[in-house]
Formats: structure tokens, C-alpha cells, sequence
């Protein structure tokens, strides 16, 4: 197939940008915490609030609804050909207990947004138009991440995904039920042409650069690890320094070790220590044991495996070192995600002929679009957020700026839908 090298002829469309912003700022009132942000947790009272009012506007638009049996929705509106497979957007509208108020859901009223401009503008396409919701992409209440756009690509099954359990022991498959979004449709086997997500950046590159757009190709590969420490507890004033086997003390090794690995593989490594829980957690006590996560995230694979290495390693020598006892266990892996060049290609060129600057970048998070790329052709489009902060109740972005993305994932998606 070749590269794409040109977006549609003509006139580029645009969206209405009051009517998005206004959109994104109704949606924030559900679930609206008091510094601003929102907290949206998969599969709560406010997650179908959000998805019911979502549905309310689709259907408004114009859109017929499909809810599958792990949640994901899909508003669609028809193609001239009907029997093509759908050129698809969307996002998640889950969020973090203290989450920002475009993170996710940005995309997935952007993708409503296309579709309410496809109407004013009386455009039809070839392909049909489809936005999705993924449920509970971010993995906070039900981890692991992503789980619904994993089991949608075959990288989980269904029962896998139906059984993952909150804090509380509530599973996935009962809360569906509860909120109404059990639906009975297959999970997956959906044809695609081609998969598109706008998504503010979560990072500080595109601003600190003064770039509207980033052209994303691709995305880091991630590795997460589960560590627990064992020593022995003892009171904190008799035990004599030389004789301690303090679990913190080995924990405090390995954080500064996370990061001398990502120092080591830097610019493009992330290493962190994200989680540290400390028992008996006393002020008078010498630590027993620690438990404690580690991401490392790069986009090669290669150096992602020296990483790895580097960890193992290290921390078999520290517990040695002070007489501890180690269980690493590698809980969560996907390898670098490359994506398609004729999507890169829709995208590069929608925003050249829309005049934003832009410049390529890698996605440092993970996105459904990471699975879904894996089933269809697939990209992404990212734009600036203030300071680059995201997960955290003061996230913002200009309207502009979303506007923007908007604009581009509209004429990204006529391009690979073909306007009639």
C-alpha cells in the first residue's frame, strides 16, 4: 500500500469550537471535584452518568448505539457504504480519583464533535463515522490498565476482563450490570479502516516547543513490576546498625537504582518508583518489609530488555547486601507500539494543510490506540497542555489548542473515509 502523501482536495473543514469546549465543560460537571478537575471512576454512578449523557448527544446527532459485552460503546453514523468498515475515534471517559478534565474524554467528544460537523456541513462519506468509549482505560478502580481495548484486540479474554476486581472486590462484569452497560454484543471482530485518538499530550514537549500539533508515530513500550522486600522487624533503640535487616533501607537502594537505570538510558527512558508500602509502618520499628512498583517505559525494545537486566540485577545485589529476601515479579508488559504510515500520513498532512505547526513525538503513556493498533491501522494526534500536567485536578488546555486537534482529526478521518 502506498503512502499516503496528500490530504482530501479541497477546502479543509473545521469544527465548532464553542460548541466543543462547551461540550468538554458540561461533561466536567459530572463528577466535578473542588479544584477543578474530576473524579470519573470506571464503572461508578458518575461513569454512567457520563456515558448516558454522551449516548444522549450521539443519539441526537444522528448516531445509532452498540454497547459490547465488556462495555466499550460505539456511536455510529452511516457511511454511502455501509458494508465498509468504519474509520473509528474515540477515547475513554473514565478518570483518576483526582483526575483533569480532558484527559480521555477530550477524544472521545472530539470524535462527537466530527460527527456534529460532518452534519452542518451536509458532508457524506464513503466509510461510515464511528466514535467509541473504551471502558476503564486508565485502570484505577479495575487494573490493569486498558483492559477493555486489550480484550477488544485478543490481548486479554473476555472473562479475564469481566473478572478484574476493585479495592472492594467488586468485579468488572457486576459493576456493567449494575450501571446498565452490560451490553450483548461480541467483544472485537470489528472491521476497521483505520483508528484515530486526539489526546492532550500529558507532558511538556509541545508547549515548551510553542508546537499545536504532535504528529505521534508511535508509543513507549512499558514494563511494570511488583517488588517486595522481606528483613525482619526490630525495636528501633537496642539493635545495633550492623545487625539490621531493614526492608526500607533496601527499598531506598532500589528507588535510587530506578533511577540511575532511567539516567543511564536517558533522554528517551522513564523509570519510577511509583508505590511503596511499609510494614509495620512504626515510628520505633525497624522496618520488615516493603512492597513497591516500578515502571520502566522506552520506545525500543531492545534498550526496554537492558533495562529489565539492569533491574534484576541490581536488586539481587542490594538484597544481598543487606541480608533481605527478594520477589520481583514483571506484572505488565507491551512492547513499543509503531504506528500505521498511512494514518501518520493522514494526520501530518491534515495539519500542514491546516497550517498548524507540528512536529513528530512519541506517546510516554499508554492509549487504547496502543491495542488497537494491533487489529487495525491506527494513529494518534496529540496537542499541549498547560505545563504539561495531566492526572491531577488542574490539567487545562486553550481552546485553541482543542480546537486544533479537533480540526485535524476531522480532516485526518475525511481523508482515510473518503468524502463523496
Amino acid at each position: 500500500m502506498e503512502v499516503l502523501q496528500d490530504c482530501i482536495a479541497g477546502t479543509q473543514l473545521h469544527v465548532n469550537g464553542r460548541r466543543l469546549w462547551d461540550s468538554l465543560m458540561e461533561m466536567a460537571r459530572i463528577g466535578a471535584t473542588p479544584k477543578g478537575g474530576v473524579c470519573r471512576l470506571a464503572l461508578t454512578d458518575e461513569d454512567k452518568a457520563g456515558r448516558d449523557l454522551f449516548v444522549h448527544w450521539a443519539k441526537e446527532a444522528g448516531c445509532t448505539i452498540t454497547v459490547d459485552q465488556i462495555g466499550n460503546i460505539f456511536a455510529r453514523r452511516a457511511g454511502r457504504d455501509n458494508s465498509l468498515p468504519a474509520v473509528l475515534t474515540g477515547s475513554h471517559a473514565d478518570s483518576q480519583p483526582t483526575g483533569g478534565r480532558f484527559d480521555g474524554i477530550y477524544g472521545v467528544l472530539a470524535g462527537l464533535e466530527v460527527i456534529r460537523a460532518l452534519n452542518d456541513h451536509q458532508v457524506e462519506t464513503e466509510h461510515p463515522i464511528e466514535v467509541a468509549i473504551w471502558t476503564n482505560e486508565e485502570g484505577s478502580r479495575f487494573p490493569p490498565a486498558m483492559v477493555a481495548s486489550g480484550v477488544f484486540a485478543g490481548v486479554f479474554d473476555l472473562e479475564y476482563g469481566l473478572s478484574r476486581k476493585d479495592q472492594t472486590g467488586k468485579t468488572m462484569g457486576e459493576e456493567l450490570a449494575r450501571i446498565g452497560y452490560a451490553g450483548e454484543t461480541p467483544v472485537g471482530g470489528r472491521p476497521l479502516h483505520a483508528c484515530f485518538e486526539v489526546h492532550i499530550e500529558q507532558g511538556p514537549i509541545l508547549e515548551n516547543a510553542s508546537t499545536t500539533i504532535g504528529v505521534v508515530t508511535g508509543a513507549q513500550g512499558q514494563r511494570w513490576y511488583e517488588l517486595n522486600l522481606t528483613g525482619q522487624e526490630s525495636h528501633a533503640g537496642p539493635t545495633p546498625m550492623t545487625l539490621r535487616r531493614d526492608a526500607l533501607l533496601g527499598a531506598a537502594k532500589v528507588v535510587q537504582l530506578v533511577n540511575e537505570i532511567g539516567l543511564r538510558f536517558a533522554p528517551l527512558a522513564c523509570a519510577t518508583v511509583g508505590m511503596l508500602n511499609v510494614y509495620p509502618n512504626s515510628r520505633n520499628v525497624i522496618p520488615g518489609q516493603v512492597f513497591m512498583t516500578v515502571d520502566f517505559r522506552h520506545p525500543d525494545d531492545a534498550v526496554l530488555a537492558q533495562m529489565d537486566a539492569a533491574l534484576r540485577e541490581g536488586v539481587a545485589m542490594i538484597a544481598v547486601d543487606g541480608k533481605l529476601e527478594a520477589e520481583l515479579e514483571q506484572i505488565f508488559y507491551y512492547a513499543p507500539v509503531a504506528f500505521d504510515i498511512n494514518c501518520i500520513a493522514a494526520v501530518r498532512g491534515a495539519t500542514e494543510q491546516l497550517g498548524y505547526t507540528h512536529r513528530d513525538i512519541i506517546a510516554g503513556a499508554g492509549h487504547d490506540s496502543c491495542y488497537l493498533a494491533q487489529v487495525a491501522p491506527t494513529s494518534m494526534i496529540f496537542v499541549p497542555c498547560i505545563g504539561g500536567i495531566s492526572h491531577n485536578e488542574i490539567e487545562d488546555a486553550l481552546p485553541e489548542w482543542i480546537e486544533a486537534g479537533a480540526n485535524v482529526l476531522l480532516n485526518s478521518m475525511l481523508t482515510m473515509a473518503k468524502r463523496t
